[in-house]
Order: structure tokens, then sequence, then C-alpha cells
């Protein structure tokens, strides 16, 4: 299935039904009157978390929406019916954006959240409501209130309890797969992963938490080079960070440093996340080169470095360990 994590729709919701003139003339009763019922409401449009998906696939071809109007009133003080609401059910952690894409109309980060995003209108007044002692035969009625009507914007952030971060060929998707069931894509060229992947990472048998790989950055990501920082909102939700890093180029530090950048670049909070850093592919580094790196990269970060081989699965549980540690008390705090 395509991973689809942006997507625009039209949405309108129902009309009101409008209201009627309408007399009582019955065989025998001397005095009739006004009778004429309200509109019913029209549907609304609402949006609600399901879980069991995980894109936004579905609006890809279907963008317009739109809710039925709500039934006319009738004679007889009849009210019309209401219609029912149309339901865009979406993957957990979307949220709905007005048209320009800044303003947040909702966050649907739990499953069975449900917002209405348009509102149906309110049914007219049938002439049976202006009835009053000296306006006996009222030959008014009101026709239904418009619905709401917009485009808005969906916007689907995972929900990842820790986030991979690195330069392209990091190794994070060797990483993912060998840790967890996912199965992403990997070769030896830039840009392997061009979408994002779950996988959940299981220690034990009660300790379980899911790792997000979203595609590489590189210098400028935040200005558009390369695939760009949109996928970084894959991560926003996460309470830790694995940086991981090459460690067969000559120089991790700056690997280290143009990743920071593009975190403080893109916003959201990313750079004060909780951060491990991983010195990857031991299996490829001499004894000489993991000593010179990872020193180097310790005056670079300011804190312990993790030397591991995802190939190999060398101080691979000790990164999970670490991992599972933080999310336990980021999400206890």
């Amino acid at each position: 299935m395509k991973f689809l994590d942006e997507a625009k729709v039209w949405i309108k919701a129902g009309d009101g039904g409008d209201g009627v003139i309408a007399f009582r003339r019955e065989k025998f009763i001397e005095f009739g009157g006004p009778d004429g019922g309200n509109g019913g409401k029209g549907g609304d449009v609402v949006a609600e978390a399901v879980e069991g998906l995980n894109t936004l696939i579905d609006y890809r071809y279907a963008q317009h929406f739109k809710a039925r109007k709500g039934g006319n009133g009738a004679g007889s003080d009849r009210t019309g019916a209401g219609s029912d609401d149309v339901v865009l059910k979406v993957p957990v952690g979307t949220q709905i954006l007005a048209e320009d894409r800044e303003t947040l109309i909702a966050d649907l980060d739990a499953p069975g959240k449900r917002v209405v995003i348009a509102k149906g209108g309110d049914g007219g007044h049938g002439n049976a409501h202006f009835k009053t002692s000296t306006n006996r035969a009222p030959r008014r009625a009101d026709k239904g209130w418009p619905g709401d009507e917009r485009w808005v914007w969906l916007r689907l952030k995972l929900i990842a309890d820790a986030g991979l971060v690195g330069l392209p060929n990091a190794g994070k998707s060797t990483f993912l797969a060998a840790v967890s069931a996912a199965k992403p894509k990997i070769a030896d060229y830039p840009f392997t992963t061009l979408h994002p992947q779950l996988g959940v990472v299981r220690l034990n048998a009660t300790e379980e938490f899911v790792l997000a790989d979203i595609p590489g950055l590189i210098e400028g990501a935040h200005e558009g080079a390369g695939l760009g920082d949109r996928f970084l909102g894959h991560v926003e939700r996460c309470a830790v960070l694995l940086h991981l890093i090459d460690g067969t180029q000559a120089d991790p530090a700056g690997a280290y440093r143009t990743i920071r950048a593009e975190l403080a670049g893109y916003g959201h909070g990313l750079v004060d996340k909780p951060e491990i850093v991983a010195l990857n592919k031991l299996d490829a580094m001499t004894a000489q080169a993991k000593a010179s790196r990872v020193k180097a990269l310790e005056r670079a970060c300011a804190h312990p470095i993790h030397v591991i081989s995802g190939a190999t699965g060398e101080g691979v549980p000790a990164v999970l360990r670490a991992l599972a540690d933080t999310i336990a008390a980021q999400r206890a705090g």
C-alpha cells in the first residue's frame, strides 16, 4: 500500500431542511390554523480516529465529502427528518488543519476520538412557529440554514515511542529490520527509505515499544534539500530520538552536527527531546578508527556514545534497553 501522510479534502455539511406554510383544514372543525412543521437538521461531517489504518491513501482519490440536506417540514406540524452524519475515518495521529495549513482544528491522537469539522445547518421554521394571539394565520416559513463548507488538510503524524534520525546510509533501516518484524527496503545507496516505517520492538514478554524510521536528512533539508524535512513530523510525538551515525565515514562529529542543525531548523521541540547517540557499523571499523571516532563524537555531543552494529547485533540490546528506560521515564513524567 502506498504511504500517504497528507491529503486535502473538501467537506460540505448538509443544509437544514425548509419550513413549510400549511393550514389545518378538516371537516367539522370550525377553526383551523397554521400547522406547517419545521425543517430537519442537515448532516454533520465528522472525523474519527480508528485503529488499523496507518496511511491517508483513502483520501488520495476521494477528495469531496458532502452530507445530505435535512428533510423539509410538512403539514400536521410534522418536522423534517434529520440527515445522517458523514464520517471520515482517519488513522490515529491525524491532525486536521485549516486551508492555510497552519491553523489546527483538531488532533485525533487517540483511538475513537471524534470531532465535528463541518456542522450541519439547522432546519427552518414552519408557519406554526410564528403563530401568536395577534397573528393567527402567519404566512411565513424560513429556509433551512446552510451547512458549513470548507477545504481542510489531513496530516498524519505517526504514533511512535522512539524515532530514528540520521544521514542517509547511516543504517537506520537495517537497525529497524534487526530489532523488529518490519521489513523496510535496504540498499547501498542514499534515500533508499522514501517513506516512514514503523516497527514494534519487543524486549521481553511485558516490554515493547514502537520505533519509527524516517527518510534520511541531509544538510539543508529544512530548506527543501533532498527529501526535505516534512517527515520529521512523524517523530514529533516520540519520547526519545535514536541518532544513528555511520561509523565508516571520516567525520562522524560533522554528521552529528548536521542532523542537530536540521532538527533545530525544523523546530517543534525536536531538538529538546531526549537523545541517544549510537555509532553504527562497528563490524566495518578497525579498533583504531573506532577509538578515534568515538572520542570525536563524545566531544561533539557531550554525552556517552553507544557503539553498535545493526548487521551483527553487537551492542544493540544495550541501546534498546536505554530507549525503553527513557520512554518509560518520559511517559511517567
